[in-house]
């Protein structure tokens, strides 16, 4: 394995060793396996996790880890990606990380560089690490995550978390339920609500999504307190329900969840961002480790 573009590049049996990598990991038993490893962030979209995430992660296993500055590089002078990437490429990194605004970049730069390419989320189509992370963090809470019931809440027609974890999450035997008012619903042979609470007394799982205003044609709501007065996941709303919460972040809060339960034990939300280093500890290792 060369990539990861999506989460079914990974077989179940490739992400459950990448899991049982995650938990040794978790106890701080790791060694500098990617000493005088090189790898190169390509961030062209705005990033404080998922970035911060993967250069901690290489760090603890010893890469040196090169950052882009896209806004002083030569894309602003008319370069293509595909010259960039295969240029850097020349330079003999053994990963790049690419986080871009249009589906399939990632899969376009893997096909002309020899450095493995992970993708750190295209557009609305993928970001596999994340659904990893997610499935990681269910796995640890409930050890057995086959038939819970995840709600995935929101912005899912322009999510590329939803779409990787619907992909792995029901590969997983878990069932997933799309929740949001019908613009934000994609057609789907998943149960859709546009109700909250019709579906809150039947889930394990509530998946909270940013609303991508930016990736919106036009207005769908007036305003967010409009959406967050249907969609907010808040304390009142699960009550003393046993259910989890969890978010990919940056969380709008009081819009997607309201400040009692992102403090509530319920919430796993900063659990998912420690969990991220360790997924990705975890990914680079199997990618790069044995160049």
């Amino acid at each position: 394995m060369r990539h990861l573009i999506r989460t079914d590049d990974l077989s179940l049996e490739e992400i459950d060793a990448l899991f049982a990598d995650a938990t040794r990991y978790s106890d701080g038993r790791f060694e500098r396996i990617l000493q005088d490893r090189i790898i190169i962030t390509l961030f062209f979209e705005n990033s404080t996790r998922t970035r911060s995430s993967f250069e901690i992660a290489a760090r603890r296993l010893g890469a040196d880890v090169v950052h882009l500055d896209v806004a002083k590089s030569s894309t602003k002078k008319g370069e293509t990606l595909v010259d960039t990437a295969t240029n850097l490429d020349a330079m003999g990194p053994h990963a790049m990380i690419v986080r871009h605004a249009n589906a399939g970049v990632p899969q376009i730069l893997a096909n002309h560089t020899r450095a493995s390419i992970i993708n750190a989320g295209d557009g609305a189509h993928a970001h596999p690490t994340q659904a990893l992370l997610d499935l990681y963090t269910m796995k640890q809470h409930f050890k057995e995550v086959r038939g819970k019931r995840v709600a995935i809440v929101g912005d899912i027609k322009n999510s590329r978390v939803a779409n990787s974890n619907i992909e792995l999450l029901t590969r997983y035997g878990l069932k997933v339920i799309l929740v949001g008012p019908p613009q934000f619903i994609p057609k789907s042979p998943l149960e859709t609500s546009d109700n909250l609470r019709d579906i809150i007394d039947h889930v394990d799982v509530v998946m909270s999504l940013r609303t991508q205003t930016e990736r919106h044609s036009y207005p769908v709501y007036a305003s967010l307190k409009d959406y967050a007065s249907d969609f907010c996941i808040t304390q009142k709303l699960l009550g003393d329900r046993d259910i989890i919460v969890m978010h990919p972040g940056p969380v709008h809060r009081n819009i997607d969840i309201d400040d009692a339960l992102l403090a509530d034990p319920r919430s796993k939300v900063l659990q998912q961002v420690s969990n991220g280093v360790l997924i990705r500890m975890a990914v680079l290792k199997k990618l790069i480790a044995d160049v």
